[in-house]
């Protein structure tokens, strides 16, 4: 009868747990959202860069695309927003529409980094 009840009870706190784990992975799914701003770049290093800075920002997904130098990234906005993205890739040496890098960042990236900045 313990044998039961041990059962039972292992059985009914299994049950909740993975009940729990999956409000908490929908909630989390739900808070998303997805914005879409320029970045001045010009390579693939650039690429590189861009994408790996605003990911170690709380940043799911990030593509920075080389051709129309749009940046399309998806975050919690409860952990970061599109300015705090900007002021980190211009602390690397990227201009956005909102943020300038500072000319000595700048100056320090790769030859084929430095892209028009007469904006």
């Amino acid at each position: 009868m313990k044998t039961i009840k041990l059962f039972f009870a292992v059985m009914l706190l299994t049950a909740f747990g993975v009940t729990s784990s999956a409000q908490t992975t929908a909630n989390s799914t739900t808070q998303q959202k997805t914005e879409t701003f320029k970045v001045w770049g010009k390579c693939d290093m650039c690429k590189t860069r861009i994408e790996k800075t605003v990911k170690a920002e709380g940043v799911t997904s990030a593509n920075w695309d080389t051709n129309t130098e749009m940046l399309t990234v998806t975050f919690d906005p409860a952990k970061t927003n599109v300015d705090a993205l900007g002021k980190k890739l211009a602390s690397v040496g990227h201009d956005t529409e909102k943020y300038k890098a500072p000319n000595d960042v700048y100056a320090k990236l790769p030859g084929c980094c430095h892209y028009d900045r007469a904006k």
